[in-house]
């Protein structure tokens, strides 16, 4: 049986939006990663004031295990406002566990042009990590068993 860990969001998200403000200096473009990633980020886009437009990814079609999961029935095209070539990109995700999604996110990001640089902020981090990925922020970290997921 699976266990959830319940996670109260609100405090996660101050916290996350004050670590950010410093940020704001170098103008990043926020893109959330569909479907975890693309809430948190309109909020942190609200609560951090970005007038640009907030950005969103669906890797479905960059999974290294689409061809043996088959595809997510809920694809959604990817909405990247503007042009990101040589600017600042946070992007956003609910959990990182194995590193894999934010891997899949990276690539997509490639594909619509060469960013300055890419940060990675999570709302949780948890044990489990599968690639060499480690969040620049994050809202907390928990070491938790196989048998246990996040609820937020």
């Amino acid at each position: 049986m699976t266990k959830k860990i319940d996670v109260e969001v609100s405090a996660l998200l101050d916290k996350l939006a004050n670590d950010l403000t410093p940020l704001l200096a170098i103008h990043p473009v926020i893109i959330g990663i569909h479907t975890g990633g693309s809430w948190l980020a309109e909020i942190l886009h609200e609560r951090l004031a970005i007038k640009e437009p907030c950005g969103s990814l669906d890797i479905s079609f960059y999974r290294d295990d689409f061809s043996r999961i088959g595809l997510n029935p809920e694809v959604k095209a990817s909405n990247i406002p503007l042009d990101i070539s040589d600017r600042h990109i946070l992007l956003i995700d609910d959990v990182l566990q194995t590193g894999r999604t934010v891997r899949a996110a990276m690539n997509e990001i490639f594909d619509y042009g060469r960013p300055a640089s890419i940060r990675l902020c999570v709302l949780v981090t948890r044990n489990g990590h599968e690639l060499p990925i480690q969040a620049d922020y994050c809202g907390m970290t928990l070491d938790l068993r196989t048998d246990q997921q996040v609820k937020l």
